[in-house]
């Protein structure tokens, strides 16, 4: 079963930003796909539900942005 989890990310100016988010979130284990637009701000992450979105938010941070969970 997959998971999906919506982030909203700011800090973004181009789309290699949403490259750099996806690099570091595929990292995580449990992530088997992210996608980032840099038109409508959000990142979408496939997960086998073992990755929490705390976890997530995190890695986006690493990679410089900041990022919320959309309900």
């Amino acid at each position: 079963m997959t998971d999906r989890i919506r982030f909203a990310v700011t800090g973004m100016h181009c789309n290699s930003c949403g490259l750099l988010i996806d690099d570091e979130v595929e990292e995580l284990p449990g992530v088997t796909a992210s996608t980032t637009s840099l038109r409508t701000g959000r990142t979408v992450v496939e997960t086998d539900g073992h990755v929490t979105p705390a976890d997530v938010v995190a890695a986006i941070a690493t990679a410089g942005y900041a990022a919320t969970v959309i309900p």
